[in-house]
């Protein structure tokens, strides 16, 4: 072989003699070189070799491995197919003068491997030539600058130095020098390329090894990429091709661009009208808006698409190769190209299919936008939707549930109620907006729903409709539940009504949804038994609103709480057989619900049970046949007795609970505001005792029905109340003796103004040992001591201490002070008068509530006259040094109590206002400390020696007149006396030290 088989010296010659005689050629071709690397070509190096292994195994006829080294310093790229010829050569060594011409290959204009001139400044192609031997062609950036002084190319020369010395790579060729290594075994033509300095090797073999799928995939030429750690490989199926471990379908076509527009291309291009293109979609995840591709053009281009799947086309390109070229040309390939994606959607199995849609986005690009827009319009009107009866449905004529995603066998149940044409499963999530753009109608949960309803289908259906819909996601929000409100749902009776909201599952409550359907109650549907045994069926009905069949629920309905109250009414109508029965259901479900333990309240008392009489009254308008309260009520009153059958059937607790009273019922209010409990005389004893008071303080619990007791039987009631241990909470009861605090219990209250104790109220009589009331009241009879216990009779208003609770307590109390047949001691009386005052204070009393009395019970233990009118009328004791110059029996002693109250109450003066006192003179001043029996008493009694000064006499006097006796001054002569100033006179130390004490 020659040693320059390619006649490079020949083609040197041309480009420095083109480069002699016009300097401003040199010029270009630096220039061009530099734009390709610096624009469309950066980093496409492997692209581009790729693309040439592509191109000349394709000439062979064969496909090839694409073996890819780094050796020394060198990135080897081989290849098998057809070697490198002189027309290869000579494109090398230009710019846009490709030996591509005849219509095959990927390649153009013979530029792209200008890339390589962005890792290697000498280059090399070495290739087997048909007779065996090896020949190969070299180019150098160094070398070309030196040819280019040895040439003495003046006008080069000078553009050279502006550029420091960097000429053009690619435009001055040399045959390689002897001794170049063959290409490796198996390969046809390799690619040297010594690196620049600073280029890592790793980084591009890295990109080798990301580039080589999508370029396997464009290239069908490639069987394989072979790099040092791996190698990427391509196999062919049917319908699919493999790349590494991803598998992609395809579907390819092919066509000629009319000849009309033609006129559109390149002179060289026009030589090649055909065009091919395949759409290839990836099978693990489709692209699209969120994951978007480009076109391949075959390689890639910098157009960004959206759709589902990609398009290697050959498109016209910008020379960059990154940009189509706009066209018609360009439009009548897109065009062609989306027309056959209907080919691909309907080579997919069924399910993937609308996986290929594309979903609603803004195009990426203008090639975007074409490609969607001829897509879209492909789809719309071909006919490739599954359709449930079999073949394939144009969108346009599909419907399709608006759910997703659906269990198989709910979707044949409602295919067969429906008449859906497509399967629910294929259009659901992600595909809905994609599909509903093609035209797919939607049908909604309303129409759904509509649909079911009054659908005559067994319960095993109802029930496997609930559960498949219960595992769709798009029920799991409150928003989508609302438009299944009216869904259908069977009922226990076999009718399907509108609407779960409300329906009471059965559940394991077989029995008692038996009972709710004797009962017969209206508003109160109950689902069919079994229709809530999957357990997601149970969540979705009560994810729709409906509750368990138990005592709690149902006992809150309020279709029951309305038929408890209409039950009396509807048993006095006289209705007919079948209706009494049913209020017995519904009598007996109320008893049993109660008996599980469901809360009751007071309207429950409403509902009506049969008497001992064969009538029906209200629960809490009856007594138990062997009630402790059967005994003690009259028996012509307002309190029945329950029918003995009734009384049988059920726990006796349930009954009491629902008002049936056995002995005497409790009612308790947590938190009261007003008298509002339906108890007797209950707005009295709230006046009384509430009134006035920011809050009651506790719970009320009373005593209901006290009423009732026949006046004749109250010894008997007595026993009773006192051995019910709630009764006694009701009274509030407290130790004999201990000081009331707060408003009196409206029970105590009652009972002490309403009950009679052996004949009388129990606010009559006083506990026998009950002194400081004695003499004003009986004590209790022995008989009644004897059966109820002091703290009982205490609590239900038996005296222990003088309290005035009201009014009429405040004129019995007076009453009793001036009755002269009874005998009262001084301090029982002060006790009294200081309760009568106490009363006044605190607002219990006014005086207006009570008559002044005509008699009042004085110090010296008589009742006497309180007429103003008398010679000596009486007067309230307001400071205790007056009763030493009056006599007792004109003095009513307060005790503790407000003196002036008490005056006001009495209607009497207050005894200091009828005396004027002036203290003889006589006596001398001596300070308390100074006198010895003052300092050891005020120590003895606790007190400090009061301060300053009193006045010692030998014999105290003093001068009393009394301006109701009238007459002259009366002298009197007692131990110690305060004067106006608050000086004391005594002529006892100790006495006048007990009088500064005092006041």
């Amino acid at each position: 072989m020659t040693p320059d088989p390619f006649g490079t010296a020949a083609l040197r010659r041309a480009v420095l003699d083109a480069w002699a005689a016009s300097p401003a050629r040199f010029r270009e071709d630096a220039n061009a070189e530099e734009d390709l690397l610096r624009g469309g070509y950066r980093d496409r190096w492997f692209v581009e070799l790729a693309q040439n292994a592509a191109d000349a195994a394709e000439r062979a006829g064969t496909t090839t491995v694409l073996r890819v080294r780094v050796v020394e310093g060198e990135l080897l790229v081989a290849g098998a197919g057809a070697p490198l010829d002189a027309d290869g050569v000579a494109a090398l060594a230009s710019l846009r003068a490709s030996a591509k011409r005849d219509g095959g290959g990927v390649g153009r204009f013979g530029v792209g491997f200008a890339a390589v001139t962005a890792i290697s400044d000498a280059p090399r192609v070495v290739t087997r030539t048909p007779d065996g031997a090896t020949a190969g062609v070299a180019f150098d950036r160094a070398r070309t600058a030196r040819a280019v002084a040895e040439a003495v190319v003046h006008a080069a020369a000078d553009e050279l130095a502006r550029r420091d010395g960097a000429a053009p790579a690619l435009r001055l060729v040399w045959a390689t020098a002897p001794g170049e290594l063959a290409p490796p075994a198996g390969t046809d033509t390799e690619v040297r390329l010594p690196l620049r300095p600073g280029t890592d090797p790793a980084v591009l073999l890295a990109l080798a090894a990301a580039q080589a799928p999508d370029l396997l995939l464009a290239l069908p030429a490639l069987r394989a990429v072979d790099l040092p750690d791996a190698e990427v490989a391509r196999t062919e199926e049917p319908d699919a091709v493999v790349v590494g471990e991803r598998r992609w379908h395809v579907v390819h076509a092919a066509g000629t661009v009319p000849p009309a527009l033609l006129a559109d291309l390149a002179v060289e291009d026009r030589a090649r009208p055909g065009w091919r293109a395949t759409w290839a979609a990836p099978a693990d995840a489709p692209f699209g808006p969120e994951r978007p591709d480009v076109l391949h053009a075959p390689t890639p281009t910098a157009e960004r698409t959206t759709l589902p799947a990609r398009l290697l086309a050959t498109v016209p390109l910008d020379p960059d190769r990154r940009h189509v070229r706009a066209g018609a040309v360009t439009e009548h390939v897109l065009a062609a190209a989306a027309a056959h994606y209907r080919a691909l959607v309907a080579a997919r199995l069924a399910d993937e299919r609308p996986d290929l849609v594309p979903r609603p986005a803004l195009p990426a690009s203008a090639v975007d936008a074409s490609l969607r827009d001829g897509v879209l319009a492909a789809l719309l009107t071909a006919a490739w939707l599954p359709a449930v009866a079999g073949g394939d449905l144009a969108p346009a004529a599909a419907r399709v549930l608006d759910l997703d995603p659906l269990l198989d066998a709910v979707a044949d149940l409602l295919d067969a109620v429906l008449l859906l044409p497509v399967d629910p499963r294929l259009a659901g999530g992600r595909r809905a907006a994609a599909l509903a753009g093609e035209g797919v109608t939607r049908v909604g949960p309303a129409a759904l729903v509509d649909a079911l309803a009054g659908l005559d289908r067994p319960v095993a259906w109802w029930g496997a409709l609930l559960g498949g819909l219960a595992t769709v996601p798009a029920l799991a929000t409150p928003a989508a539940r609302e438009e299944f409100d009216a869904l259908g749902v069977r009922l226990a009776d076999g009718r399907v009504v509108h609407g779960m909201r409300g329906v009471l599952r059965p559940g394991v409550h077989v029995p008692l949804a038996g009972r709710l359907a004797a009962a017969g109650v209206p508003g109160l549907r109950v689902a069919a038994t079994g229709l809530d045994d999957d357990p997601a069926a149970r969540d979705l009905l009560v994810a729709l609103g409906a509750r368990p069949v138990d005592g709690p629920a149902l006992l809150a309905d309020p279709a029951l709480r309305e038929a408890v109250d209409r039950s009396v009414d509807e048993a006095e109508a006289g209705a007919d057989p079948d209706a009494l029965d049913a209020l017995d259901a519904l009598a007996a479900l109320v008893l049993d619900l109660v008996a599980r333990g469901g809360e009751v309240d007071r309207a429950l008392g409403a509902l009506a049970l049969r008497d001992a009489g064969g009538g029906y009254r209200r629960a809490d308008e009856l007594v138990l046949p062997d009630g402790l309260l059967r005994g003690l009520v009259d028996p012509d009153g307002p309190l029945g007795v329950l029918d003995p059958a009734v009384a049988e059937a059920h726990p006796r607790p349930a009954l009491v609970a629902l008002g049936v009273l056995d002995g005497f019922a409790v009612l308790r209010d947590d938190a009261p505001t007003g008298p509002d409990h339906d108890l007797d005389d209950e707005e009295t004893w709230w006046a009384d005792e509430v009134d006035g008071l920011d809050e009651i303080g506790a719970p009320l619990v009373a005593v209901r029905d006290l009423e009732l007791v026949a006046p004749d039987r109250w010894d008997d009631a007595w026993p009773v109340l006192a051995g019910d241990r709630e009764v006694r909470e009701a009274l509030g009861a407290r130790p004999v003796g201990a000081d009331h605090e707060g408003p009196q219990p409206y029970t105590a209250w009652w009972l002490g103004r309403h009950g009679r104790l052996a004949g009388r109220a129990p606010t009559a009589w006083r506990l026998p040992g009950a002194g400081a009331v004695e003499g004003l009241y009986d004590p209790v009879p022995d008989a009644v001591a004897a059966r109820l216990d002091p703290a009982f009779l205490a609590a239900i208003g038996v005296r222990t201490r003088p309290r005035v609770g009201g009014p009429e307590d405040a004129a019995d109390l007076l009453d009793r002070l001036a009755d002269p047949g009874r005998v009262v001691t001084p301090a029982i009386a002060a006790g009294a008068h200081a309760a009568l005052a106490d009363a006044v204070a605190a607002r219990r009393v006014t005086v207006a509530d009570v008559d002044p009395p005509d008699r009042v019970r004085t110090a010296d233990g008589l009742v006497h006259d309180a007429d103003p009118g008398r010679d000596v009328p009486p007067a309230v004791l307001d400071r205790a040094q007056l009763a030493a110059v009056l006599p007792p029996g004109v003095l009513v002693l307060p005790g503790a109590g407000d003196p002036a109250l008490l005056a006001d109450l009495l209607d009497l003066a207050p005894a200091s206002e009828r005396l004027r006192v002036t203290v003889r003179d006589g006596g001398r001043a001596v300070p308390w400390a100074a006198i010895p029996a003052v300092v050891a008493w005020a120590a003895a009694l606790g007190h400090p020696v009061p301060d300053g000064a009193l006045v010692l006499h030998d014999r105290l006097r003093v001068l009393v007149v009394d301006d109701e006796r009238g007459g002259a001054p009366v002298e009197h002569t007692p131990s110690a006396w305060v004067d106006g100033d608050g000086v004391v006179h005594t002529d006892d130390p100790v006495r006048g030290l007990l009088a500064a004490l005092a006041g």
